[in-house]
């Protein structure tokens, strides 16, 4: 079973999830990130979460399916996700796509989490 490489923490309430993998291609990569990230929605009941992109350099289409997936389920729980810390390469995708309506950014993981009112010190 491939691994995800997600890093999960919680910061009053809100869930940071970071990609430490540099490569999101890979389909069983992609499939086990789907499951822990259902996981945190489905049985977790998170509602408040914020994916960071900051070490992600290569991003394949088949998990952009993921993420519009796990905003559906966001949403049924009636939960915000955003999203921080593209390089650009990676937001021209989401914006060819016509995702960058569908989804919230933020530079950097504080600036998303200040969205939420969490401050890192």
């Amino acid at each position: 079973m491939a691994a995800s490489n997600l890093r999960v923490e919680d910061y009053a309430g809100v869930t940071l999830v970071t990609f430490t993998d540099p490569s999101i291609l890979d389909a069983a990569t992609i499939e086990q990130i789907g499951r822990d990230l259902y996981k945190l929605t489905d049985v977790q009941k998170k509602q408040k979460l914020v994916l960071d992109f900051a070490n992600v350099k290569f991003l394949s289409s088949h998990a952009l399916g993921v993420f519009i997936t796990l905003q559906k389920k966001v949403a049924d729980i009636k939960g915000t996700m955003v999203f921080a810390g593209l390089r650009k390469e990676l937001m021209k995708v989401f914006s060819l796509t016509g995702l960058d309506k569908m989804f919230k950014f933020f530079p950097t993981d504080a600036d998303a989490l200040g969205s939420f009112g969490v401050r890192l010190s």
